[in-house]
């Protein structure tokens, strides 16, 4: 039995049909090779300017002063704008004017759905785009996030914030909790004050014990010249009273001083206290027996002395 009665057709002619249609196929595309082999020079030659471009503007942003990061993303743009150019001009050498629209169509439905899809990343990638042009921080800057990551700001991109903490380690923080959130930039200011809490004997004089360390705050080779340096007592602790002594020092991207004036400050305040014998004391406990209702320690010990005598005599 033949298949065309089997099936209810003549499978010749779908053969013939089927041979047409490749026949077809194939000169359609020997014709178009030439468009093509133009599509694809075009492409090549997008990709290379893109590159160039890239390059260059970037040498070229930097040279005249603007942020790095800002160059950085100006250069991805004009290296993205090209590519997307050639693949534009490549499609139309090939007569697919109409596949142009459509995949435009196509891109704008995708992005509308990645957008759901990825609404942190999303979120992360306008974040940069603000963080870029407004510049709340820079690289270089010392910041400190809600979190309280602190540190200097070794990269800043379209996604997350480089942060290099004073222990070493290298926070990513995303760039949305840094648009959205509030932190604190301590290098926009320019300085910084460094707080020194100590705390002096009951016995001490409060204004001499001031004057010394006030003093021994002026010749601070890190402190700022600029700022004079203040002390304000904080309170009565258990065994002392309290203060805090302020100096400022300079803090920018080029010039960080905060450590190193902590550490001078705590010893200049600590020789100056030496040599005017200021006590700095420690924490103590005072035994008083001479409190309303209890006998005076004077008399308790006497009393002690005499019956250790009488016991010895005896």
């Amino acid at each position: 039995m033949r298949l065309a009665e089997i099936f209810g057709y003549d499978t010749q002619k779908v053969f013939e049909k089927i041979t047409e249609k490749l026949q077809g196929w194939g000169e359609a595309a020997i014709s178009s090779l030439p468009n093509l082999a133009l599509a694809i020079i075009i492409m090549t030659i997008a990709i290379f300017m893109a590159r160039k471009l890239k390059l260059y503007s970037n040498k070229y942003l930097t040279k005249i002063h603007i942020n790095p990061t800002i160059s950085r993303f100006l250069s991805q743009i004009i290296f993205m704008g090209m590519l997307v150019l050639g693949i534009m001009l490549s499609l139309s050498a090939m007569e697919l004017s109409k596949t142009v629209s459509s995949i435009l169509a196509g891109l704008g439905i995708m992005g509308l759905a990645l957008g759901f899809a990825f609404q942190d990343t999303a979120a992360n990638f306008m974040s940069g785009v603000f963080i870029t042009f407004n510049q709340p921080y820079k690289i270089g800057d010392v910041i400190q996030t809600k979190d309280g990551h602190e540190g200097k700001v070794i990269d800043v991109n379209l996604r997350v914030t480089k942060i290099r903490t004073y222990n070493g380690p290298i926070v990513h923080v995303p760039n949305r909790m840094l648009f959205q959130e509030f932190f604190i930039n301590y290098t926009e200011e320019g300085k910084r004050r460094v707080q020194i809490e100590c705390g002096v004997s009951y016995g001490e004089d409060l204004e001499t014990v001031q004057k010394i360390a006030l003093a021994a705050m002026e010749d601070l080779p890190s402190r700022l010249s600029t700022e004079e340096p203040s002390i304000f007592w904080t309170g009565f602790g258990d065994s002392s009273i309290n203060f805090i002594l302020n100096i400022w020092v300079k803090f920018s991207t080029e010039e960080i001083n905060f450590i190193p004036a902590r550490n001078e400050a705590i010893i200049a305040l600590k020789k100056a206290f030496d040599q005017e014998g200021i006590t700095i004391p420690f924490p103590i406990r005072t035994l008083d027996f001479g409190i309303k209702g209890g006998v005076p320690m004077k008399e308790e010990l006497g009393a002690l002395t005499l019956q250790k005598a009488k016991e010895n005599a005896n």
